[in-house]
């Protein structure tokens, strides 16, 4: 039977993608960024649409969030690349249920989330070995190869067999994973991931499937599910063949490492220039206050320039306004305190380890 590549014991994620990950998930969180209205939802939308596309569905994530929320399709798209996504969506929703009760992961487990993301696109398959439903989520009854010219994926009739030694080594792994070390649940995902397209058990699907158990792992573990974009199939897909060539389980996991700290980074920024743009014309949020609150102009441009300090930071202490304006801390206090009272920003914490953040509003 073949070994599964050590994965806790050393980790086997580069220091410098280690380090990455946990700055900018750091910062995602010091932002708040996951606890905007309907973030969750819309991070779930993004996840499937792109899972679908990898796949070759052109449906959009506008057009995904129509079809999930009012059941209104498109005429542009296939019925079959929306039934894609409609399954998936289910499939997620199932999936993320039954993950956070913590039961054991077995291969009966994974034929049913199979079954859920090929439910309306799964095929019949009659063969020589025997007829099975894709749609069912059975385990497939003949041998494929990876793509036109690839070399040939693990022999049917030993999947079972390797599938159920996935399931015993994964569910060890689960067990002694250390759920407050995010890179650990990271690198057990992308190593469940791996292993589990490439032991490649259904005629379609295993894609789909492998990222949604990347995905309900890291969800268990409370850390923000990784994406793996339509923009990233190319990269995406040589990382698993380099991985498999290769036989070095560590190009996978830096490959993932990398491309979810590239989109970490993306919504950052996105988030800090939603911000910076609210902010971006001082004379007329000077106008605004003066206007709105009564206050004389001095002060108006002096709470301004607060905002503009604040506009790419998560979080500001009376501290760090005292050193950077030269305020005294009296001062700098009324100065957030207004800003506060004004609806621009918000306190967290008692009076001694106060802080404050830009608030956002739809």
């Amino acid at each position: 039977m073949r070994r599964f590549a050590c994965l806790l014991f050393p980790a086997i994620m580069t220091q410098e993608n280690k380090d990455r990950l946990l700055d900018l998930l750091k910062q995602h969180k010091e932002l708040g960024i996951s606890e905007q209205i309907d973030y969750n939802k819309f991070y779930l939308y993004s996840l499937i649409t792109h899972s679908t596309a990898i796949e070759g569905s052109t449906v959009t994530e506008v057009e995904a969030q129509l079809l999930f929320d009012e059941g209104i399709t498109s005429s542009k798209r296939t019925m079959v690349e929306q039934m894609m996504n409609l399954d998936l969506k289910l499939a997620y929703d199932y999936g993320i249920q039954w993950i956070l009760r913590h039961q054991a992961i077995t291969v009966d487990w994974l034929i049913l989330l199979a079954s859920k993301v090929m439910a309306r696109t799964g095929s019949e398959y009659h063969t020589i070995s025997g007829d099975f439903s894709a749609a069912k989520g059975e385990l497939r009854k003949l041998n494929v190869t990876a793509g036109r010219g690839g070399k040939s994926y693990l022999s049917y009739q030993k999947v079972p067999t390797r599938l159920a030694a996935f399931c015993e080594e994964l569910n060890k792994r689960r067990k002694r994973l250390d759920i407050t070390d995010a890179v650990a649940v990271y690198e057990l995902s992308f190593w469940a991931h791996y292993e589990l397209v490439t032991i490649h058990p259904w005629a379609d699907g295993n894609g789909r499937t492998s990222r949604l158990l990347m995905n309900l792992l890291q969800i268990e573990n409370n850390v923000l599910p990784t994406k793996v974009l339509k923009e990233d199939k190319a990269e995406y897909i040589q990382s698993l063949i380099d991985t498999r060539e290769n036989d070095d389980i560590e190009i996978f996991l830096n490959s993932m490492a990398h491309l979810h700290c590239q989109h970490l980074k993306t919504d950052i920024d996105q988030f800090k220039q939603s911000i910076g743009e609210k902010l971006v014309d001082k004379q007329a949020l000077q106008k605004e206050m003066v206007g709105k609150w009564s206050i004389k102009p001095t002060l108006a441009e002096k709470l301004v320039d607060i905002l503009q300090y604040m506009a790419d930071k998560a979080t500001i202490t009376t501290e760090q306004i005292v050193n950077h304006f030269g305020f005294t801390p009296t001062t700098a206090k009324r100065y957030l305190r207004q800003l506060t009272q004004f609806g621009y920003l918000e306190s967290q914490g008692g009076n001694k380890n106060r802080t404050y953040c830009i608030k956002v509003t739809e």
